[in-house]
C-alpha cells in the first residue's frame, strides 16, 4: 500500500545522506497520505544504504503498525504528535546536522541576519525547549513553539523541519543546515546585523508568491 509515498520518504530519507545532514542511522524523514491520514516512515537503526521503499513502515495517527514487518523509528511519536496537531504538515524531517544543531546545543534561535533566512523561514529560525527523548513531549515542543517557520532547533537536540509534502520538509532541512553554516561563520568574526522585521516580511512573501514556476 502507498506505495508512490513509501518510494518519495526512501529518497527523502537518502537525501539526508547526500546532503551530509546526518550520521550512521541517526535522523528520518516521514510523510502523511492525505486521503487514509496513514504516515509512512524509515525504520528505526536501519543504515540509509541499506533502506529501500519496502522497507518503509505505514503506520495510523495513534502509531498502530498498518504494514511493514520492521519497528518504526523511535522518533514516530514525536512526528505523529505533530501530523494530529497540524493538519496542514503532511512532511517532515529530523536531523542533527552540525551547523544548526551548534545553536540547538546553546538554546540559542538562529537570527533572520541573511536574506535566505527570511525567503525561506520568514524570520528567525526557533529554539525550542529541551525535552527528554521517547514519547510525545518533543512534538509538543515542535508543535508550541515552531510558529510559521517550517524549521525549528530543539534545545540540546537537534533539527525538525515540516512541510506540505515530504520534499518540502527535506527542503527545509538542507536550507537550514545552509543558513546555520553561514551564520556559524559570521558569528566567528563578529556580531551579524539582523534585517528589520518588515523587510523580513516582504522578503518573505516576495519569495512566497513570485519564487519559481507557478
Amino acid at each position: 500500500m502507498l506505495e508512490n509515498l513509501k518510494k518519495t520518504v526512501c529518497e527523502m530519507n537518502l537525501e539526508l545522506t547526500k546532503n551530509h545532514l546526518v550520521t550512521m542511522t541517526s535522523g528520518n524523514v516521514s510523510g502523511r497520505d492525505f486521503e487514509t491520514g496513514y504516515v509512512v516512515i524509515k525504520p528505526s537503526g536501519v543504515s540509509f544504504e541499506a533502506l529501500r521503499p519496502e522497507l518503509m513502515v505505514v503506520v495510523d495517527l495513534q502509531g498502530n503498525v498498518i504494514e511493514g514487518e520492521m519497528k518504526a523509528s523511535v522518533d514516530t511519536p514525536t512526528h505523529l504528535y505533530i501530523y494530529r496537531n497540524r493538519q496542514d504538515v503532511n512532511g517532515i524531517a529530523h536531523t542533527h546536522s552540525n551547523y544548526a544543531t551548534s545553536f540547538a546545543a546553546l538554546g540559542q534561535p538562529i537570527p533572520a541576519c541573511l536574506t535566505a533566512i527570511a525567503d525561506e523561514f520568514g524570520g528567525p529560525i526557533p529554539c525550542g525547549p529541551y525535552c527528554q527523548i521517547g514519547e510525545e513531549e518533543i512534538g509538543k515542543a515542535v508543535v508550541d513553539y515552531i510558529g510559521s517557520s517550517p524549521a525549528i532547533l530543539l534545545q540540546n537536540h537537534g533539527v525538525f523541519t515540516i512541510g506540505p509534502t515530504p520534499q518540502a520538509a527535506l527542503k527545509a532541512a538542507v536550507m537550514l543546515e545552509d543558513v546555520a553554516k553561514t551564520v556559524h561563520l559570521a558569528m566567528l568574526i563578529g556580531e551579524p546585523i539582523p534585517i528589520p522585521p518588515e523587510e523580513v516580511a516582504r522578503g518573505h512573501k516576495r519569495y512566497m508568491e513570485e519564487y519559481g514556476q507557478k
